[in-house]
């Protein structure tokens, strides 16, 4: 059997001195999920306090809230509900994780880093055929011509650079949002279909060019405050995105094809935007064949600031009555090959993906397709029919 998925788990550098929240489903006789308070001394379910974590998030000041509240039931230590979310490996008997967030909408801010603002390109001009990436590659890096980390989105410089790369028949929709005014916002996932530490992510099985995308994903409420932050997967088809960016929702929006956790940090004294700023997210691909990659994607090079890519989400054109999360995109692009024929990096069945932030912790998942995984059943109408039967609605 496969190593345990928790053994990939390493816990935030400060231990959960912060404000960790997630959410647990717990078997009979309560059979439902519950909104939990993450602490060094335990896992302790705060439902009967707050039904959903949308809710929490609406306080004024959801941090005092929990501070104030009385805990209910200890679910268990951490170590044990990250033990038992490995569905291979699980107690049904005993609580595990969920991903942390309920009601919210999932999107999600495209080419916002100039790696893979260059990868993108390249899927689009290799119109999704992985063996045309390397010279692809090469051939856009010679005639770009520049180091596009520099330009700033929307500057006059972005604009210059524009005209000129139009002139050569270069310009693309991916230049478009990686350089232009406007950034890329779409819909990554429905609200409850995000999985959560533990849990098989899904690869669309017609796919044969894909990786995983470890992203920082704030936590925004309906107002548009940026409450916290957590760790997401944004699994990425780059085969299908690269025949048409039409297929945008075919390549992105698939049975478990969106991991978010493991828990949310809400800022306070320990935690703010400015770690989110700074921080450097380490992502680890294990195998069953053997082959192991290793990435770094740091948020002090993305190209937006992330409070510009929310006030880009929510304002008088949209708004999010339950709150929104939103993954800020990433500059982790893998192009190593994974085996002989120039095909570069794609994901195989069984790879353990672990994504790590030293504020946030570790979020593991291992990859099946979407046609295998779990399917997706328990969406709004169960969550309120299973609160209303547990006395948990106003």
């Amino acid at each position: 059997m496969p190593q345990p998925l928790h053994h990939y788990y390493v816990p935030p550098e400060d231990g959960y001195v912060g404000t960790f929240v997630g959410r647990a489903w717990v078997p009979a006789p309560i059979a439902g999920p519950a909104v939990v308070l993450v602490r060094r001394d335990g896992v302790f379910d705060i439902t009967a306090q707050v039904a959903t974590v949308a809710d929490l998030l609406e306080l004024d000041d959801p941090v005092d809230f929990l501070h104030a509240i009385p805990l209910g039931d200890r679910l268990g230590d951490v170590s044990e509900l990250l033990a038992n979310s490995d569905p291979a490996r699980r107690d049904p008997n005993a609580p595990w994780l969920l991903a942390p967030v309920d009601l919210q909408a999932i999107k999600a801010a495209g080419v916002t880093f100039a790696a893979s603002l260059l990868e993108r390109v390249v899927e689009e001009h290799a119109k999704g055929d992985p063996t045309a990436a390397a010279s692809v590659r090469a051939a856009l890096v010679a005639e770009i011509g520049v180091d596009l980390s520099q330009i700033k989105p929307g500057s006059t410089e972005a604009e210059q650079l524009r005209a000129v790369l139009t002139r050569r028949g270069l310009w693309s929709q991916y230049l478009e949002v990686g350089l232009g005014p406007d950034a890329e916002i779409f819909t990554k996932a429905q609200p409850l279909s995000a999985v959560g530490f533990g849990a098989e992510i899904g690869i669309h099985p017609k796919s044969r060019w894909n990786n995983p995308e470890p992203e920082i994903v704030l936590v925004v409420s309906s107002s548009g405050r940026i409450v916290g932050a957590t760790l997401g997967n944004d699994v990425n088809l780059r085969d299908f995105e690269g025949r048409s960016a039409l297929l945008l929702s075919k390549a992105k929006d698939n049975n478990a094809s969106t991991a978010i956790g493991p828990f949310l940090r809400l800022f306070d004294s320990s935690f703010s935007l400015d770690d989110v700023r700074n921080a450097e997210i380490l992502l680890k691909i294990e195998g069953e064949d053997g082959f192991t990659l290793s990435g770094r994607s740091s948020m002090r090079e993305i190209s937006r600031d992330p409070e510009d890519l929310v006030r880009q989400t929510i304002g008088a054109t949209h708004q999010y009555p339950d709150g929104f999360v939103l993954f800020l995109g990433t500059m982790f692009a893998p192009t190593e090959p994974r085996e002989e024929g120039g095909l570069g990096f794609t994901h195989k069945i069984g790879d353990v993906v672990a994504i790590h932030g030293a504020k946030l912790g570790t979020l593991v998942n291992r990859v099946s397709t979407s046609d295998v995984v779990a399917p997706w059943t328990f969406g709004i109408r169960a969550l309120f029919a299973n609160l209303a039967k547990r006395g948990l609605l106003a």
